[in-house]
This record gives structure tokens, sequence and C-alpha cells, in this order.
């Protein structure tokens, strides 16, 4: 099948899930329409990246260390080291949100990784010292202390071949969450948080363009959003096929105008605890700036999306163990076995799928 084929006949799968008007601007079918199946797009194998903020920072950076071959880029926002929690909610607490235990000791972390490593549980050295990586944290956070961003800068640091391939950005009187520019976001984006005291939805209204400035630095200068609307769908997916304990059961999906026809690059985009659609509508999927900058560089953005349950009730990604068994003394979370790592990459691995009939 030709590439005109194969974009055609992803068109026409897209679309069958899509209200019958022609869609000109960034939309999704109406709230009672069943979410569909992830669709296969035939998109890029290559840059891909994964950003997160907050709990979605710490499983964004537990997939680029689980498997860093897969991944050009690594975006974290107000977020700590990796494996800061190693396993236990009283790390998370006391080390990695607030430091009232101290600040995480980075040589442990180093041998939990040589350890992994010699498991085969994470990615080669070879592959992670290639990333980019881009670390933000507002100065003014007052719910993952701020130091624990620096910490992860220095964590990153010692493992990537050159020490330019990192941007560690630090905005004072910034608070906790996604701080964003009402330059590139819709105009109908609704009240977001004040810039320094954050609180939900966790969208910070600071006139700063996190999103373009993590995009511009992981995969090089970005097209500037248009400034008359989005051209691209907001697809509602179920996340049914991919089973782990913790995923809601529907994830969302921005495909740019033509990506359908395949060998568009893939970005992660993994919200913060109480950030969910479950909680905050699709402000979080709408309203970063991502889909701005995406449906002018070619780049499907994925949103998976976790619930809250008994043991989470503010629906965060699991960077502490909860997700695995309750038995287990050293959960494998943060590994190429965690049960949420693998249910993500297996969304993106199909995306990258080929679309053609078989």
């Amino acid at each position: 099948m030709s590439k005109s084929q194969r974009g055609a006949w992803v068109a026409v799968a897209l679309l069958a899930a899509l209200p019958s008007t022609a869609l000109l601007a960034e939309t999704s079918p109406p709230a009672d329409t069943p979410p569909q199946r992830l669709p296969a797009l035939g998109a890029s194998s290559a840059g891909a990246s994964v950003l997160g903020v907050s709990s979605g920072g710490y499983m964004a950076t537990q997939l680029a260390v689980a498997w860093p071959e897969r991944f050009a880029g690594l975006g974290v926002l107000a977020a700590g080291p990796w494996s800061c929690a190693q396993g236990s909610l009283g790390l998370a607490l006391g080390q990695c949100m607030t430091t009232r235990r101290g600040m995480p000791d980075l040589q442990a972390l180093e041998q939990r990784l040589a350890d992994y490593r010699e498991r085969e549980l994470v990615g080669e050295a070879e592959a992670l010292e290639a990333l980019r990586v881009y670390v933000w944290h507002g100065d003014a956070d007052t719910v993952v202390e701020p130091r624990l961003g620096a910490a992860l800068a220095e964590q990153f640091q010692g493992w990537l071949g050159d020490p330019s391939q990192l941007q560690l950005r630090q905005d004072a009187e910034v608070g906790h969450g996604w701080p964003v520019d009402a330059a590139v976001i819709p105009s109908d984006a609704g009240e977001l948080a004040d810039c320094r005291e954050g609180g939900a939805p966790h969208l910070l209204a600071c006139d700063l363009d996190i999103a373009g400035d993590a995009l511009a630095w992981l995969h090089g200068e970005q097209a500037p959003p248009a400034s008359d609307g989005l051209d691209g769908e907001l697809l509602r997916f179920d996340q049914g096929d991919f089973e782990a304990k913790g995923l809601a059961d529907t994830g969302y999906l921005f495909v740019p105008e033509g990506c359908e026809a395949g060998d568009c690059a893939v970005s992660l985009a993994l919200h913060g605890c109480s950030m969910g659609a479950e909680q905050i509508g699709e402000t979080f999927v709408r309203h970063t700036g991502l889909n701005a900058w995406a449906a002018e560089n070619r780049r499907i953005v994925l949103y998976p999306q976790a619930e809250t349950r008994l043991g989470n009730p503010q629906g965060c990604w699991d960077w502490w163990g909860y997700a695995e068994s309750t038995w287990q003394l050293d959960p494998l979370h943060d590994s190429r076995q965690g049960s949420q790592t693998r249910a993500l990459m297996a969304m993106l691995e199909r995306l990258q799928e080929d679309p053609s009939p078989r």
C-alpha cells in the first residue's frame, strides 16, 4: 500500500469516529460518543518525546530511563529525581515532595539504576546518554520542593553524553503546575490558576509558554502556532486495550491535520495528580499549549489518563509503586516491568504501527 493510500485508509477510519461536519479547528466527538480504539497511525519511530508534570513528570522520567532508545527527548515539570520514592509512599511524601526526611540520596539511586541495568529492567547507558532533557520548576512551588528539580538535573548531568543536552529552567514567583501563555491557548480556556498560588486546574496563568520552550529544546526550532485556530482532531480512545491498575477508561489523542497519513512524531503528555479528565474535564488535554505547537509541527500528542481510586484518590501516575502487587517488597513500577510503564509504551507502539489492513 502506498503512503497516499495508507493515509486515505486511516483518514476514513478516523473520520468514522467523528461528527460528519468538516473539522477546521480542534474539536472532539460529543461526550456521549463511545471512545474508539486507539488508532494505528504509522507514526514515526524517531523523534518521540515524553513530557509530564508533577506525578506525570516522575512517570515521564521512568519511561525515558526504562526505554531511552525509544525517545529523543524528556520534559519534566515540577518533579524530582528518577526513582526518588524507591517503592515507598513514605519516601514519596517525605523526600520527593517535601524534604522533611532530607534530600534524596542520588548515590543510592545510582546503585538502583545499576542493579536494574544488570537485570535488563532499564535501557542501556549509551541510549540514555543520547537524550535531550528539559527540566522546569517554579521557585514558589509548595507542593514539590524546588530543590528536587535541581536534583533531577544533577542526576541527568551524570548520565548524558554532554551537559549541553540538558536545560534547567527555574522561574521565580511561580507555583506548582504547568505554566501557560494565553497567546497560545484557546480563548475559551476558562479560569486558570494563579501563577504563584497554583491550585485547580493546575494550569498556571503566568504568560510563560513552557510547552513551546520545552518542545523547542527537545526537538529544535518549531514553527510558531497559527493565530487562527488549530487544524486537528482531539479524539477520545478506549484505554481498556491497555490493561494496567490505575488507568482510567478513556484517554485522549490530538491528531494534527495530515498526520492521519503517517510519519508524524509523537509526544506523550502526562498530567499530574488532580489533573486528569475525571477531575478537571478536558482542561489539560486542550490548554497546555502543546496542541497549538503540535498542529504546526506535525506532532501527535497522546494524553493517557490515570484514574482516582482507593489508595490513589488524586489520580496520580504510579511513581511510588501503588499499581504493583501489594506483597512486593520492591515493586518494579519504575522499570520495564511496571504495569503502567508497559501500558504507556504499548500505546506509543500502537500509534507507530502501520495501519494497513492485513
